[in-house]
């Protein structure tokens, strides 16, 4: 996007906030990124994270689970994608290592629903308390809230996290 657009490093690292060495390493696959610093990158180049990691448009309906979009979204965060295409929904299966988080807060539009399948997760939103949620619960909130949220537990959280409209 990046090299079609006719931007050089340095541009579009001053722009998001991000390093020029960073950005080099992304674009070259050697490092990954926050969930943060992929929503900055996004807006950026005007699009939804996943049109940085080029899926299907075609909406294939089943997917299995070795069929499943792959986004490691910074250390120790992986995201699978559940359905994609042209819907108004995107569901997640976020599998997210003790420790590893969001890293900084972020917002966009729509909404989003949470339902924790195992661990915990802590999510704060607008800076306020953080709400922690243990397996089985289920957390709704609108988008354009800033939230961050982390896995403060000592072993995977796996959350199923839908966002409507499509943001990733």
């Amino acid at each position: 996007m990046r090299l079609k657009r006719g931007l050089s490093l340095a541009q579009v690292a001053r722009t998001t906030g991000v390093s020029v060495g960073f950005l080099s390493a992304l674009e070259r696959g050697q490092m990954s990124a926050s969930v943060g610093t992929l929503r900055r990158l996004a807006h950026f180049y005007h699009m939804n994270i996943l049109a940085l990691f080029e899926p299907s448009e075609a909406n294939p309906r089943r997917v299995r689970p070795e069929d499943r979009k792959v986004l490691d979204a910074g250390p120790g965060v992986r995201m699978e994608l559940l359905a994609w295409g042209h819907t108004v929904m995107e569901p997640h299966l976020f599998r997210i290592a003790p420790g590893a988080g969001s890293g900084e807060s972020y917002a966009h539009d729509g909404e989003e629903f949470l339902y924790i399948l195992r661990g915990g997760l802590e999510i704060t939103l607008e800076g306020g308390e953080p709400h922690r949620l243990a397996e089985g619960d289920s957390f709704y909130f609108e988008s354009n809230a800033q939230h961050r949220w982390t896995n403060p537990g000592k072993k995977e959280a796996r959350v199923l996290w839908i966002n409507t409209p499509p943001t990733f």
